[in-house]
């Protein structure tokens, strides 16, 4: 993923405007601070540790696929370009930030983050556990693509449209 930070007008900055920032190796820390406080709760629900609490965030950071905002950092994505699509890999939002409108702005970063590179479309998907998750996403303009199993995981994935 090309970074344009360092140009005037470049990506990064136009999308600033959301209070959004790439990370940088010195967030990682709170990277993990974040994930680990926004899906600890969900541990004992699902019946394994949800996958974001394991992944590579120090790689993440590294790549150029994860953002923040707050400062301290209250939540955070974690998005992969794909060639018809962007994928939203992991939205956290610290417990204590909950019901501010962090997950709302971070969930429009990613919409004009798409559109910025010229995608029309966005997926993730989430844990069938996580039902907070499929009452939101629906309310947003995501629709559901399917509900499959990955191993320990049983997951929803939804599709945005960007008109």
């Amino acid at each position: 993923m090309p970074v344009e930070s360092g140009e005037p007008g470049g990506r990064d900055e136009r999308l600033a405007a959301f209070g959004v920032r790439r990370a940088a190796a010195g967030d990682v820390a709170a990277v993990r601070a974040v994930i680990d406080a926004a899906f600890e709760p969900y541990v004992e629900r699902i019946g394994v540790v949800p996958a974001p609490m394991e992944a590579d965030h120090a790689a993440g950071v590294a790549a150029g696929r994860v953002f923040v905002t707050g400062e301290p950092v209250t939540g955070l994505v974690v998005v992969e370009e794909r060639p018809d699509l962007l994928y939203l890999d992991i939205v956290a939002v610290r417990p204590d930030a909950h019901g501010r409108g962090v997950g709302g702005r971070l969930l429009r970063f990613v919409d004009a983050y798409a559109r910025a590179l010229g995608l029309d479309e966005v997926r993730l998907c989430t844990n069938a556990m996580m039902w907070e998750n499929q009452e939101i996403y629906p309310k947003l303009g995501y629709e559901v693509v399917e509900r499959r199993v990955d191993g320990p995981y049983d997951r929803v994935h939804y599709r945005k449209r960007l008109g």
